[in-house]
């Protein structure tokens, strides 16, 4: 068995510099992903606005009924519109806040 209470720690020569104040070290996205995370989130409010937009103009018989009162079809896309805008929204900033943070590179 080894003896390693005489060992002496190793240290790093150099410490590593501290982040400025107010800012996380971390994470460092690419421009590439950025961009496709700020497309994606575009695309994402695209998509589902017009989903939205349809939705609410249905005649077919799904999202109202015969007396006009929102079915559990229309409650569940409206939830799953809702979800999407906010994870599209969220991810859009990602991408947003990446090309800021490149562009200050």
């Amino acid at each position: 068995m080894r003896d390693t209470s005489t060992a002496t720690p190793t240290t790093d020569p150099e410490p590593a510099a501290a982040a400025p104040a107010g800012r996380r070290a971390g994470l460092v996205l690419s421009r590439r992903t950025s961009w496709f995370l700020l497309a994606f989130g575009v695309w994402s409010w695209f998509v589902w606005i017009t989903f939205v937009k349809n939705l609410w103009k249905d005649s077919s018989g799904l999202a109202f009924d015969d007396a006009g009162d929102p079915t559990g079809y229309f409650w569940v896309h409206l939830l799953l519109a809702i979800t999407s805008f906010l994870l599209g929204t969220a991810i859009g900033l990602l991408g947003l806040r990446g090309l800021r943070a490149a562009r200050r590179t």
